[in-house]
């Protein structure tokens, strides 16, 4: 069974609910998500969707990244 997630929920949210997340994520080339700190800070509004467009990271890729994991990403 697959987790899902939203695109449009804050970072923290997805980890807070899931804390794999942030492994994925730095995986993904979000290396600042690990930083001590920021996930209180710019994750509470930071969402996945923005991230993507600010780090220029396709869907698909991310999509895939997370399929590998057992996620599933909800747009």
């Amino acid at each position: 069974m697959s987790k899902p997630l939203k695109l449009d929920e804050s970072v923290f949210e997805l980890v807070t609910r899931h804390p794999e997340v942030v492994e994925i994520m730095v995986e993904l080339g979000f290396r600042d998500i690990a930083k001590p700190g920021m996930l209180q800070t710019a994750g509470r509004f930071m969402t996945l969707s923005k991230g993507m467009k600010l780090k220029k990271i396709e869907l698909e890729t991310v999509r895939l990244a997370f399929q590998q994991h057992g996620f599933e990403i909800i747009e």
